[in-house]
C-alpha cells in the first residue's frame, strides 16, 4: 500500500495546479492514464476568460456567463469564478506561462474575444493556450520534490469507507492499475481528489482525447456521491471536417476575430438563426450548423477567415494555420470545412465552493466536477478559469481541514477472476454505445430516442458487470465500465428535463419554462445517511 497526503487522479490544469498548490506543505501523488502532457487542457485553444481590462467588470462577465447558461448558473459559484479571475491569470503567469503580449493595456497581456462575450477578455498564448499552460506547469510538476508523478496508472474505484464497514465513511483512497505492469495497487490518501475531466468519448465525434471516458464522475457516482446537469453536453460548433483529421478543434477565437460561417455556396446563415450571429453562443451555433446540414444534405458547412490579411491569420492562428495547411488547407485564401461534435461536460460530480462532495474527504475539480458555474451551457474559455480557481479553493480547504491516514486498507483482491478470453467483446460494446449515443443523445433529442437509447444500455451495462465480475481489469475494460455509467446519468438527465434550455434541446418539449433547475441525480443504492449531503452554495 503506497501512502500519500492527497491523491490526485488526473493531470490536466485543475489536477497540476492544486498539485502545487499543495506540494509545498503535503507530500502529492499525481496519477494519469497516460503522460502528464496528454490531458484535455493540452488541447484548450482560445484561452482563459478573465477581467482584467478596466473597462469590463466582474458583473459583465457574470452577466454573460448567466445569458450563455440559460437561466441555471448558480449565481454564488458564477461570482466567486469570476471574482478570482485577475488572481488565477496573475498566478499563471507567475508560473512562467507567455501570455501573448500586448503593448499596452492591462498586465500587457492581448485580449481577444470570443462567442458569448460582450467584451475582449480573453487572455491567451496565441491559438495554443492550453498547450502552452500544460507544458509550463508541467516543467514544475515533474521538478517538485513533493510530487510523485504516476504515468500510465488508471483509478479502477475510490476506497469508501462505508463500504469496509470503517468509522470514517469518508474516502480512503483509490485502487490503482499500473497499466504497464498489469498490477492493481491500492493507494491510501487523506484526501483524495478526482480530476480526470470529461465523457466526450461517449460519443462517436468529439474533440476531446482518447482520455476523456468520464472516470470521476463514474467513480463518484459509484461511491455515493450526487452528480448534476449530465444533460448538458455541449457540441462545439467547429471542429475540422476532414478524413485524415481527429478531433482537430477550430478555436472558437477564429469566429470572434471575425470567421464567418458559410453554405457551400459561400451564403452565411447564422443571422437567420440569431441577431449576434457567429458570435452566438455554442449551443445555439452548434443547432444551427447541424439544422443546416440536414435541411441541404451536407456533410459540412464551411467558416472563413480568408477575407481578413494573411498576416493577421498566421499570427493570431499559427497552430491552426499550420495543421489545415498540412491538410492541403490554405485558410488565408480558402473556407475551413467544419461539423460540431461534442466538445465540454458541463455537468458532473455537484460540490460546493470548496470543491468538496458529498463524501468526506474526496473533492472534484475541473471538467469532472458541477460547480454550477456552467448551467446549461459552458461560456467560451470559463472551463481553464475554473480550473484555476477551485484548484485555489480545494487546496486550501484540503490546508485547512487535515484528516488521518487509514491504515491497513484491504489489497485488490483478483481470487475469484481469471484472464479474459474475448476481448472483442469490449472493443464491440465501446463501438455500439458511442455509435447510439451519437444518433439518439445528440444535439437534437427527442423521447423516443432517449428511451431507445436507454434501453441499449441497460443491457451493456449487465454484460459489462458480467464481464468486470469474472475477468482481471484492463485499461480499456475500465473506461468501458466508466463510459457507460456516464451515458447513464446522461441519459437520465435528458429524461428528466421536460424542457429545452441551453445545450439539451428536445423536439417533444421545445420550449423553455419560466424558471430552471438543475437536475441532481443520486445514487439509489446509497441512502442519504451514508454521505455528508452538501449545498453547491455551500
Amino acid at each position: 500500500m503506497l501512502q500519500f497526503d492527497v491523491l490526485i487522479l488526473g493531470s490536466g490544469l485543475a489536477g497540476q495546479s492544486l498539485a502545487l498548490r499543495l506540494a509545498d506543505h503535503h507530500s502529492v501523488a499525481l496519477v494519469t492514464k497516460c503522460q502528464l502532457e496528454d490531458g484535455a487542457s493540452s488541447w484548450a485553444q482560445g484561452g482563459i476568460a478573465a477581467v482584467v481590462d478596466p473597462m469590463d467588470s466582474t458583473e459583465s462577465h457574470a452577466r454573460d456567463t448567466h445569458i450563455a447558461g440559460a437561466g441555471i448558473c448558480d449565481d454564488g459559484a458564477t461570482r466567486f469564478v469570476v471574482e478570482h479571475g485577475r488572481e488565477a491569470i496573475q498566478w499563471l503567469a507567475e508560473q512562467g506561462v507567455p501570455f501573448t503580449p500586448a503593448e499596452e493595456g492591462p498586465l500587457h497581456m492581448h485580449l481577444t474575444r470570443e462567442g458569448g462575450h460582450s467584451h475582449r477578455r480573453i487572455v491567451h498564448v496565441a491559438d495554443a493556450t492550453g498547450a502552452a499552460v500544460q507544458e509550463t506547469l508541467t516543467q514544475k510538476v515533474r521538478a517538485h520534490p513533493n510530487i510523485r508523478v504516476f504515468e500510465h496508472h488508471i483509478a479502477v474505484d475510490l476506497i469508501v469507507g462505508h463500504r469496509l464497514g470503517r468509522a470514517d465513511q469518508g474516502c480512503l483512497g483509490a485502487y490503482i492499475l499500473d497499466i504497464a505492469e498489469d498490477h492493481v495497487v491500492t493507494f491510501a490518501a487523506r484526501h483524495t481528489v478526482v480530476a480526470t475531466g470529461g465523457a466526450g468519448k461517449v460519443y462517436l465525434y468529439t474533440t476531446n482525447p482518447d482520455t476523456a471516458t468520464g472516470d470521476g464522475i463514474a467513480m463518484a457516482w459509484r461511491a455515493g456521491c450526487r452528480v448534476a446537469n449530465m444533460e448538458f453536453i455541449q457540441f462545439h460548433p467547429t471542429c475540422l471536417y476532414h478524413p485524415q483529421a481527429k478531433s482537430f478543434l477550430i478555436s472558437e477565437a477564429v469566429r470572434g476575430e471575425g470567421g464567418l460561417l458559410k453554405l457551400p455556396d459561400g451564403t452565411r446563415f447564422m443571422l437567420q438563426h440569431d441577431p449576434r450571429g457567429e458570435l452566438a453562443p455554442r449551443d445555439i451555433v452548434a443547432r444551427a450548423i447541424d439544422y443546416e446540414m440536414k435541411r441541404h444534405g451536407l456533410d459540412c458547412v464551411y467558416l472563413d477567415i480568408s477575407h481578413r490579411p494573411t498576416e493577421f491569420i498566421t499570427t493570431h492562428f499559427p497552430t491552426i494555420y499550420a495543421r489545415c495547411l498540412e491538410l492541403g488547407i490554405d485558410i488565408t485564401k480558402e473556407p475551413i470545412p467544419v461539423v460540431p461534435a461534442a466538445h465540454y461536460t458541463c455537468g458532473g460530480v455537484l460540490t460546493d465552493l470548496r470543491a468538496r462532495t458529498d463524501l468526506p474527504g474526496l473533492y472534484a475539480i475541473g471538467e469532472t466536477a458541477c460547480t454550477g458555474l456552467h448551467g446549461a451551457n459552458r461560456l467560451a474559455s470559463n472551463s481553464l478559469l475554473e480550473c484555476v480557481v477551485f484548484g485555489e479553493a480545494a487546496a486550501a480547504d484540503i490546508l485547512a481541514h487535515p484528516r488521518a491516514i487509514a491504515e491497513g486498507l484491504p489489497e485488490w483482491d483478483e481470487s475469484k477472476v481469471t484472464d479474459a478470453d474475448e476481448a472483442v467483446v469490449i472493443a464491440h460494446n465501446w463501438d455500439e454505445l458511442r455509435r447510439f449515443m451519437w444518433d439518439y443523445v445528440g444535439i437534437v433529442r427527442t423521447t423516443k430516442r432517449l428511451q431507445r437509447a436507454q434501453h441499449r444500455i441497460a443491457l451493456l451495462r449487465r454484460e459489462i458487470d458480467e464481464y468486470y465480475a469474472n475477468f482481471r481489469v484492463s485499461n480499456d475494460l475500465i473506461e468501458l465500465r466508466n463510459l457507460v455509467v456516464s451515458a447513464d446519468l446522461i441519459v437520465r438527465g435528458a429524461l428528466s428535463r421536460k424542457e429545452s434550455r441551453g445545450l439539451h434541446y428536445s423536439r417533444d418539449y421545445p420550449e423553455t419554462l419560466p424558471k430552471g433547475k438543475p437536475t441532481v441525480l443520486r445514487n439509489p443504492r446509497w441512502p442519504s445517511g451514508l454521505v455528508r449531503w452538501i449545498s453547491a452554495r455551500d
